[in-house]
């Protein structure tokens, strides 16, 4: 039997491996952004059309209309400032762009009502992915993030209710008006039920290399 003897300089120590990301940042409110919003959402009845069959609860311009920033001039403003952002995030994450730059590849309103969720979902053909909150009412549900590994998680206890965040199977984000959240489009991710009254208002992307 061989024994291990610790001391306070060779104590042991364990290392961070295959860390996922959160990127979370901050974008002043764009003046009348939830206004627009609302005043698109009204006029896409193709959105309208999409969102009812698929039972969203509420409206996303996501399957209807591809030029929100030449549709209105607070998108391209938006665009520009997320794409600050996500630089400043893929630079963290440390890629290897071999001289390509990531671009916008799509960009959609969310508009969530009462009792809306959004199931767990990720955004394939993409690189960063993300959410920008326009208007966000008390109780109107939040974003989880799923651990990558959990599929491979077959004989794994479960863990404590106060587990710091890196060792949780899930994390739950509250997010707030102005938050901006980025991370690896394979992360998968849902928006838990809306409790209040109010619509939650959000807009979501996708960057891709180009």
């Amino acid at each position: 039997m061989v024994k291990i003897l610790l001391t306070k300089r060779s104590s042991p120590m364990s290392d961070a491996l295959f860390v996922t990301r959160l990127y979370k940042g901050r974008i002043a409110p764009l003046r009348d952004l939830e206004k627009t919003c609302l005043s698109i959402a009204a006029d896409d009845v193709a959105g309208q059309r999409w969102s009812r069959q698929h039972g969203y609860g509420g409206y996303t311009s996501y399957a209807s209309l591809n030029d929100l920033p030449q549709r209105a001039s607070l998108f391209a403003d938006l665009e520009r400032a997320l794409a600050k952002h996500v630089a400043s995030f893929a630079r963290e994450l440390q890629f290897e762009t071999a001289g390509r730059k990531l671009k916008l590849d799509s960009l959609w309103i969310n508009v969530m009502q009462k009792g809306a969720v959004h199931t767990p979902h990720i955004h394939p053909h993409a690189v960063i992915s993300g959410t920008y909150y326009v208007s966000v009412p008390p109780r109107s549900g939040v974003i989880r993030f799923e651990d990558p590994r959990l599929p491979m998680m077959m004989a794994a206890p479960p863990r404590k209710p106060k587990a710091r965040p890196e060792n949780r199977v899930f994390v739950d984000i509250v997010p707030k008006p102005g938050m901006l959240l980025l991370w690896e489009s394979w992360l998968r991710h849902g928006v838990e039920t809306n409790q209040a009254r109010g619509r939650r208002i959000s807009v979501s992307f996708n960057f891709r290399l180009d």
